[in-house]
């Protein structure tokens, strides 16, 4: 039989002090004064004592714990913005549980429902839309990262989608090109609205047309991408140049492009928008709007401890900056036949 494990009152007996004093010393309360707070601390050392976790949790009401919940975890965007939640957490002595929503709403309700339940002290919420809930979330410590969900009522940390996008569709006018496509992400979400408009406004400034079947409804997968693709190349004027929503479907349209015979960028310029770590190790290199996903990710678990410690709210979206990554995948249009239609 093992022997058990030491507990506050064996330091206590070993020292000859009281076991609250022992507590205090150990809980970093201040009020325990030198040498009896040092003598204490080398006693826990030598016995071997482990606080127990779940015992001092349960007297704060508290799990230590926060979720990060997203959209698909096999999406390498998310280990950056985990990075830096994760840093922030722990510095604070929270532990970061990841979910894995996959676009099921019944994911989605359940991971509420830890939060409303206390199983876990907040969470950075990375979906883009709230469960059909059957209970109130107004109340919730929640905040929104990267996604926009409108009328939500939660903190924000965001960056400007619109003003990226339009940025991005102004580098391919000022490449020369014309005939500029856009495939989109779920346009039942703000952030995939946001993203075309800022294509549309680009356009617009330009005085381009934005011909029937050059926007492409995606859904920010790979083969959202390859589809988006080639619906436009089966068009009678196929683009010069296609800005996708995010990198994983630009990464789809590449491999269409080079599927139906065509270089890119020679014969047709891709930017995609995120700037995951693959988007230098594909061929070519992809043009992209940069996110700091870690600064992001730190930012809003900063936000969501203020809320938990009863601070208050950001009175508006925490705005992050955007960098357009200029790389191969873009080249200056060589023809600039007119549109037709």
């Amino acid at each position: 039989m093992s022997a058990r494990p030491p507990k506050m009152k064996d330091i206590a007996r070993t020292l000859g002090v009281s076991p609250a004093t022992v507590s205090r010393a150990l809980s970093g309360t201040g009020l325990v004064a030198e040498p009896t707070l040092s003598r204490i601390r080398e006693a826990a050392e030598a016995l071997d004592y482990r606080p127990n976790v779940s015992a001092r949790n349960l007297r704060r009401q508290s799990s230590m714990t926060v979720l990060m919940v997203v959209r698909d975890i096999g999406n390498p965007f998310y280990l950056e913005v985990m990075k830096g939640v994760e840093a922030a957490a722990r510095e604070a002595g929270y532990a970061v549980l990841m979910g894995n929503a996959e676009n099921d709403p019944d994911r989605e309700a359940e991971y509420f429902a830890m939060l409303r339940d206390g199983n876990a002290d907040g969470m950075v919420l990375m979906t883009g839309k709230l469960p059909s809930s059957r209970f109130r979330l107004d109340r919730l410590p929640v905040v929104v990262a990267l996604e926009s969900i409108e009328g939500a009522g939660f903190p924000h940390v965001v960056v400007d989608n619109r003003g990226a996008a339009r940025e991005a569709v102004r580098q391919l006018v000022a490449l020369g090109h014309r005939r500029i496509a856009h495939i989109t992400g779920p346009l039942a979400e703000p952030m995939a609205i946001l993203r075309r408009d800022g294509y549309r406004a680009a356009m617009a400034e330009a005085g381009l047309p934005v011909p029937a079947g050059y926007e492409q409804a995606g859904d920010y997968l790979l083969q959202g991408g390859r589809e988006g693709c080639r619906a436009l190349l089966a068009l009678p004027d196929r683009p010069s140049a296609i800005f996708c929503a995010n990198d994983e479907m630009a990464f789809g349209a590449i491999h269409e492009l080079r599927r139906s015979g065509l270089d890119v960028p020679r014969d047709v310029s891709v930017v995609g928008f995120d700037d995951i770590y693959l988007s230098q190790a594909i061929y070519p290199p992809l043009t992209t709007v940069s996110q700091p996903r870690a600064e992001i990710g730190r930012m809003a678990m900063s936000v969501l401890l203020d809320i938990m410690a009863g601070g208050k709210p950001p009175d508006g979206p925490v705005m992050m900056p955007t960098t357009l990554m200029l790389r191969e995948s873009t080249a200056p249009a060589n023809h600039f036949e007119p549109l037709r239609g």
